[in-house]
């Protein structure tokens, strides 16, 4: 895959927004809201569509941003590029690096700064999201590490929840490669260093997004910042410890997780919909709070369309990479809205010759090798619209023979949060629904000629024979 840029793009979190908002796509509300419940719910009842500013926040005084990346359409104005150049940029945090630039003199994170009397609770209008929460979490995140053994600069997704004061819990999972820096400083007996950019360059927060499978442990995700960019990321060095943020970030949480102190931690509502259970978490102690002097506090459902909308091009872009380098017919590919935007792919092919049946199937297999979550690829021809769910469920209808064209490989890994699964084990499902090169043509659709209509806007004026017609049959 070729790898686009975005030369000229300001990637700042206020320049996005201001894009948003020139598009028509963030809707400002007015009106007093509450972080308990209320604005989460609003969240979700408009979910999918347009960003959401709440200017007016019952108790605190820094407005609330969600729904940011809740959308495609969202997503491609913020980054003022369509879906096929967006991936492509996408491609360039892994296959090009380019290190952060640290800026000298002040910037607009550091405008003010509180490193004594720090309360959580009263400063941050984190929000009570689904009535199943067992508190007030920030979710919205991108937290830097740096590894303690390679000295690897970390960007990743964790939330957190506020205990009081200057503490929160820190929800890290298995197998994440925060996980793994904290447990290196653990070993050691020390506390591990992070800070929790808030309202960041979107260019780190989609780097942010990339999972191990997609992102090494190794790569330095400041610099993969840098590689979507293709320009330096500007950053300076934290108040209290030695990492460096984003110069330009809204809100952050200095501090460290703590090497020995652990508490009680969620439930909390996941992005399948179901609330996590509650267990054991470390705990992060914030040393000092930095922000704009007129910050934007961003927040993001862990039930809703941001959480997966963040990773859907990011998944896109590595297997479509995948699938391109091994499967010479492949075109195209989506993951689908129904699937969170990570469960079902549905991957276009284009066939050139007899030899290139079967390939269809090495594809499935290539996807499902490729993206671990993967639980169902559908293989179509060129002429049906990926993102088109009618035409997909189209193709299987007519060219997908169950006995014949399904694949099921049981017993694989997948997601352990498919609670159908068993501890994320379950059979993965490929369906085959193109049609053997001979008989392409056989299965061509009917074809219409272009037209176009002309309205005339006069033949509803009084008197026409259409209001006579309407009029007779009311």
């Amino acid at each position: 895959m070729s790898i686009s840029t975005l030369e000229g793009i300001d990637t700042s979190f206020r320049a996005a927004l201001g894009r948003l908002d020139r598009g028509h796509r963030l809707r400002k509300v007015s009106k007093t809201v509450s972080t308990e419940y209320e604005i989460a719910g609003l969240m979700k009842t408009h979910d999918g569509g347009e960003a959401l500013l709440f200017e007016d926040v019952a108790g605190y005084e820094w407005p609330v941003v969600g729904n940011l990346f809740a959308s495609p359409a969202n997503c491609e104005v913020c980054f003022d590029t369509d879906v096929k150049n967006f991936r492509q940029v996408l491609a360039g945090a892994i296959e090009r690096q380019v290190p952060p630039e640290e800026v000298d003199s002040e910037v607009p994170a550091q405008e003010v700064v509180h490193e004594s009397g720090v309360d959580l609770t009263e400063m941050l209008p984190a929000l009570t999201h689904s009535l199943a929460d067992a508190g007030r979490f920030v979710t919205a995140g991108v937290i830097l590490a740096r590894d303690p053994e390679t000295g690897v600069n970390n960007a990743s997704f964790h939330r957190l929840q506020l205990l009081g004061e200057n503490r929160t819990a820190i929800k890290l999972d298995y197998g994440r490669h925060l996980r793994a820096a904290f447990e290196k400083a653990q070993a050691k007996g020390d506390d591990l260093e992070i800070a929790v950019c808030l309202g960041t360059d979107i260019a780190l927060t989609f780097a942010a997004a990339f999972m191990g499978s997609q992102m090494p442990e190794t790569a330095d995700e400041l610099a993969a910042a840098g590689g979507i960019k293709n320009s330096p990321l500007l950053v300076a060095p934290c108040t209290t410890n030695g990492l460096l943020v984003p110069a330009n970030t809204e809100i952050v949480l200095e501090g460290r997780i703590s090497c020995t102190e652990t508490c009680d931690e969620g439930p909390f509502a996941e992005f399948l919909g179901y609330p996590s259970g509650e267990g054991q978490a470390p705990v992060f102690i914030v040393d000092a709070v930095t922000h704009r002097r007129d910050p934007i506090y961003p927040a993001i459902n862990g039930y809703g369309r941001e959480t997966i909308m963040l990773r859907k091009y990011v998944l896109e872009a590595s297997v479509l990479n995948a699938l391109t380098d091994a499967i010479p017919t492949v075109i195209d590919v989506e993951l689908t809205s129904g699937g969170l935007h990570r469960f079902h792919l549905v991957v276009q092919v284009s066939k050139r010759s007899e030899r290139d049946d079967g390939l269809e199937r090495n594809a499935i297999m290539v996807a499902i090798g490729c993206l671990k979550d993967l639980d169902q690829v559908v293989v179509v021809d060129k002429d049906i619209d990926i993102r088109d769910t009618n035409e997909v469920e189209y193709a299987i209808a007519t060219r997908m023979e169950a006995s014949r064209d399904i694949l099921v490989i049981p017993g694989a890994r997948g997601h352990e949060y498919i609670r159908v699964g068993a501890s994320g084990i379950r059979a993965k499902l490929g369906i085959d629904a193109t049609v053997p090169y001979a008989d392409l043509s056989r299965y061509k659709r009917a074809e219409f000629a272009p037209t176009a209509l002309e309205i005339n806007d006069s033949s509803l004026e009084p008197g026409t024979w259409t209001e006579r017609l309407l009029g007779a049959a009311g």
